[in-house]
């Protein structure tokens, strides 16, 4: 059902592109890249040889990773839509 210029699935597909947007947003953030320090970016203490070799691109100590992610506050969702009602939430 469209309204008024739309055609027929536009609101869909707005979400779901805003759906998969959000995905790849979390995969590449999640995702470490380059090469693995030796030591930990915050407390330089050494980072184990098993935890370089399973997180490749790895930056932190198990300890310091472990704090950033209890700290972890959720971003907002993308409006795409930009209707009254979505901005009221």
């Amino acid at each position: 059902m469209a309204g008024g210029w739309s055609r027929d699935g536009a609101v869909n597909e707005q979400i779901e592109a805003s759906i998969a947007d959000e995905l790849a947003r979390l995969k590449a953030k999640r995702q470490p890249v380059g090469e693995s320090l030796t030591h930990c970016a915050d407390c330089e203490e050494e980072i184990p040889q098993a935890r370089r070799v399973a997180i490749p691109g790895v930056k932190l100590c198990i300890d310091c990773q472990q704090e950033r992610d209890a700290t972890y506050k959720p971003r907002a969702g993308i409006n795409r839509r930009g209707s009254k009602d979505s901005q009221l939430k």
